[in-house]
């Protein structure tokens, strides 16, 4: 369960970004509603695939056992008026996190036949001695990174500790992830940064790239390398030497997804719902980038990888040119 950013007029206090999958947005049957969502003339639904809105709005109830809560949202523009309607949360746990009354603000991604609130914000906090049973970590610039341990697509053991001295970029997926704009985003980003990287020998002897599958009991070994080749281009050529794919043991799952501030909550039809993560790591193994959603690119990642190098780099140019 992840705790979710509080914020009111006088403190303003940073928190943890939460993924909820809400589910069964269908009005008919709910009480209060006024007005049905807008719909799309060819298809019938709520939106197109994708559509985002900004959301603010009042709980009105929790449902801890059915894991569901309802919401009172003021006007979204180009969607929706005013209505009281329920999102049922992936995770039963996450409801405990919200309480009536408590006044949020989020985005809402609109799909064909879901609706997904991602970066909640408790605007107003209804229940003031409220404490959250789980504590996510939130990466910080400065942040030293745990030495947690890995099987990689090769079924050789590798722990953080050992790429010091390098730029690390990690990023986490699982290989099932049917969203084009998740996992495979932050696959298609590395890819792309990888290349970038190759292009030049000197940034490519002084990084490396990590992805992580929160998905230990699928991503074997053997899908984590077929996966990762695919990503790569070079199928059964490529010896990833510069691109690992690994996985944590069951046992660390938790510790490693709780300190890098990854919610992950079981979803339908083997899917797993899961917010994002991806971070620079710099040479001494710490923090110096995170980024908690997609919305980063290659070139910015690159960008970051020179700065961090920026002073190792230049030494050694210069070193080169004395000599």
């Amino acid at each position: 369960m992840k705790m979710l950013r509080r914020i009111n007029s006088q403190a303003r206090a940073a928190g943890c970004r939460l993924l909820l999958l809400a589910l069964a947005v269908s009005v008919l049957g709910v009480s209060g509603c006024h007005t049905a969502p807008k719909q799309n003339a060819s298809s019938g639904t709520a939106a197109s695939p994708n559509k985002v809105y900004s959301l603010r709005g009042i709980i009105v109830s929790v449902d801890a056992a059915k894991g569901q809560v309802t919401l009172t949202n003021e006007n979204i523009p180009g969607f929706m008026e005013p209505m009281t309607m329920p999102y049922s949360l992936v995770n039963p746990m996450e409801a405990s996190e919200l309480h009536p009354g408590d006044k949020i603000s989020a985005q809402l991604i609109v799909g064909d036949t879901s609706a997904l609130l991602t970066q909640i914000d408790i605007l107003q906090q209804a229940k003031l001695d409220y404490k959250p049973t789980v504590q996510y970590h939130v990466p910080q610039a400065g942040d030293l990174v745990p030495n947690f341990k890995l099987l990689n697509q090769s079924g050789r053991h590798i722990h953080l500790d050992q790429f010091r001295g390098k730029v690390l970029l990690v990023t986490f997926i699982y290989t099932r992830c049917p969203l084009s704009n998740f996992c495979t985003l932050m696959s298609r980003n590395f890819a792309a940064v990888d290349k970038m990287l190759a292009a030049d020998p000197q940034l490519y002897a002084k990084t490396h790239l990590l992805s992580i599958s929160f998905d230990p009991s699928y991503d074997t070994p053997a899908v984590l390398r077929s996966y990762g080749s695919a990503y790569t281009g070079r199928y059964t050529k490529e010896t990833f030497a510069h691109w690992d794919f690994a996985a944590p043991s069951s046992k660390d799952l938790a510790s490693l997804v709780l300190w890098f501030d990854v919610g992950v909550t079981p979803g339908p039809k083997n899917t797993l719902s899961h917010s994002l993560s991806t971070v620079v790591v710099g040479p001494d193994g710490k923090v110096r980038k995170w980024y908690p959603t997609n919305e980063w690119t290659p070139d910015q990642l690159f960008n970051e990888i020179k700065q961090t190098l920026e002073p190792a780099v230049g030494k050694a140019q210069g070193t080169a040119q004395h000599g």
